[in-house]
């Protein structure tokens, strides 16, 4: 197989597109939660709870999606989160019109779960192509990003006036727009048929769950948690930060932009770096790259600061999640992806919540340079945690 293959599969090709259009919305829903939040919040401590509640929602929904996809299909699961972003961003529109942050978070938790789906694809793309091009095929899907990076940010600054006099109304109606949109190209996609055999659904998620306590899986899980997790402690509260150090929003918007690049442009050689040097060297490596990123946020806070933190953050949570995820991918048997793919997702979106709440009360309280210490220690105990298990694997 060569890339050329691999594009003309139309299966592969329908999942980038839609995972492409639909990833437009999520730099949108990271700008407008912290702003939108912050004019309708009763108190600044409270901004980023929409986006808290929108992190809350990926983790509730993350295991049952996945169940559902085993069950019905990934189709099936795309679609349902394309309607609930849909549904998310009508009723985010309507809470500014009616002043309600109560309605605001009701829905960003909508849109949370929808995206939750979204997630997915990374590992519908490694069923469409074969095993031994899984690595490169998840890191593309996640390389299509980049154009979502890129657009939504845009659609963001052309939107979020277009129902004036309410601001960033506009910009939630896009959001349900690009939902319904980005629908369509999985019209032509067929996917694996599930997995229907005769054992009952609960007894499989109980026995498929004790693989979480395989080391390869644990250490893939605990990557991809911690590289989301510093990755959104620092991210979400960027743009309040940066208004409050005097930029625009549109410097915000940029900065935000540039990161959602950097996330998603290393995809491009990432799954061919894996497949060189190994899942797991090139999953610690994010995570180093990681921590570089909180040390340089934490030296200051004008303009080549917040770029250059936030670019590096990006590239360090490509290296680290889609390592993560390709050891994912390669530990679990196929009976058990449905049950573990939705328990990684779950602890995932876990620690993304918790970082979330943690990111609002620091910024608020204690300011962006206490925060970029917290994350830099976060990752140093992950790496230290992730030493000792390899020193504990050697001695048994």
């Amino acid at each position: 197989m060569s890339l050329v293959t691999m594009f003309r599969n139309r299966d592969f090709t329908g999942l980038i597109l839609a995972n492409t259009i639909l990833g437009a919305a999520f730099p949108i829903q990271l700008i407008l939660g912290g702003l939108a939040g912050l004019t309708l919040a009763p108190t600044a401590t409270l901004a980023t709870l929409p986006s808290s509640v929108q992190t809350l929602a990926g983790m509730l929904a993350a295991a049952p999606l996945s169940l559902v996809m085993g069950r019905f299909g990934r189709r099936a699961g795309f679609v349902l989160g394309g309607v609930m972003t849909f549904a998310g961003g009508i009723l985010a529109a309507q809470a500014l019109y009616s002043q309600s942050f109560v309605l605001l978070c009701a829905a960003h938790f909508l849109m949370g779960a929808g995206w939750s789906s979204f997630q997915y694809f990374r590992f519908a793309a490694g069923e469409v192509i074969d095993i031994n091009w899984r690595p490169v095929a998840i890191s593309l899907m996640l390389s299509s990003l980049l154009i979502a990076a890129v657009v939504g940010p845009q659609i963001f600054v052309v939107a979020k006036d277009a129902l004036a006099p309410v601001p960033f109304a506009g910009a939630y109606a896009a959001t349900a727009l690009i939902a319904l949109l980005g629908l369509l190209p999985l019209a032509g996609v067929r996917m694996p048929p599930p997995n229907r055999d005769a054992d009952s659904l609960f007894s499989k998620s109980f026995a498929a769950l004790g693989a979480l306590r395989h080391r390869p899986i644990r250490r893939a899980v605990a990557i991809a948690a911690v590289s989301q997790g510093v990755m959104v402690l620092l991210m979400v509260p960027t743009p309040i930060a940066m208004v409050g150090c005097g930029f625009s929003e549109a410097s915000a918007s940029d900065v935000v932009r540039w990161h959602i690049v950097a996330m998603f442009a290393p995809s491009f050689i990432t799954g061919f770096l894996i497949k060189r040097f190994g899942a797991q060297t090139i999953a610690i490596s994010g995570l180093l790259i990681t921590g570089l990123a909180a040390g340089a946020a934490a030296l200051g806070t004008s303009t080549i600061h917040f770029y250059g933190s936030l670019i590096v953050l990006g590239i360090g949570w490509n290296f680290g999640f889609i390592g993560a995820t390709t050891m994912l991918d390669a530990a679990v048997i196929e009976t058990q992806k449905a049950v573990v793919q939705g328990a990684n997702d779950t602890i995932i979106a876990l620690v993304s919540t918790i970082c979330t709440f943690t990111a609002g009360f620091v910024i608020a309280n204690l300011g962006w340079g206490v925060l970029a210490v917290l994350s830099a220690g976060v990752v140093l105990l992950a790496l230290a945690a992730l030493g000792f298990d390899r020193i504990t694997a050697a001695q048994t």
